[in-house]
């Protein structure tokens, strides 16, 4: 998917709930430059992309489409790892355009509260919507082992402020925990296709380090 598609989804999806087409495109603007910033080497437009195709993918199993679109296209529009609250940021971003265009406040929590759940990955408000999305988001996870290798690459150069060892320590926790958990993936259909994959990686990252 290329930026023009991103752009194009983005006011299909636009104009299903706001008239105001002027204040839909400033910031689709504003999403693209965020996901195109200099250091992000993963959590690009790349990224945004993938997310968008699973959207569409698995729409027909998706309640609330539009604010799953939503939340997808903010949930990484902050994003410095320096920081400890790009995911509340990020929400805040979403929920403050969503309001100007007039999209209903029940949706706006909605999609905050998504955006939020990326932090730890985990969805305590049970919403079936939420599982896909987490899913989407680490899908990355179960790649073939090729396209997971580059992916544990770019992120370690959206980390290169960091020296090796300290790296090295945090990302052993991130697997670790991922490892840990009964279940990577939220959603049946997800378990069945990447979770093998995803321990398989894992676990091969984790004895490289």
């Amino acid at each position: 998917m290329r930026t023009d598609e991103i752009k194009t989804y983005w006011m299909l999806l636009s104009d299903r709930n706001t008239a105001d087409a002027d204040t839909s495109l400033q910031a689709i603007d504003r999403i693209i430059r965020q996901y195109s910033a200099s250091g992000r080497h993963y959590h690009n437009l790349e990224h945004l992309s993938d997310l968008i195709c699973f959207q569409q993918r698995y729409a027909p199993m998706i309640m609330d489409n539009d604010s799953m679109a939503y939340a997808i296209y903010f949930h990484d529009f902050i994003y410095k790892v320096t920081r400890k609250d790009n995911e509340q940021k990020s929400a805040e971003e979403a929920a403050a355009y969503l309001a100007k265009i007039g999209y209903p406040d029940d949706k706006i929590q909605k999609v905050y509260r998504f955006i939020m759940a990326t932090a730890g990955h985990q969805n305590p408000i049970a919403d079936p919507d939420l599982d896909f999305l987490l899913d989407f988001d680490l899908h990355i996870l179960g790649a073939q082992p090729e396209r997971y290798d580059a992916y544990t690459k770019q992120v370690r150069k959206e980390y290169d402020i960091y020296p090796g060892f300290m790296y090295r320590r945090g990302r052993k926790r991130v697997l670790q925990h991922f490892l840990a958990q009964q279940d990577i993936y939220h959603t049946a259909a997800f378990r069945e296709k990447y979770e093998l994959k995803a321990r398989e990686n894992l676990e091969r990252e984790l004895e490289s380090l």
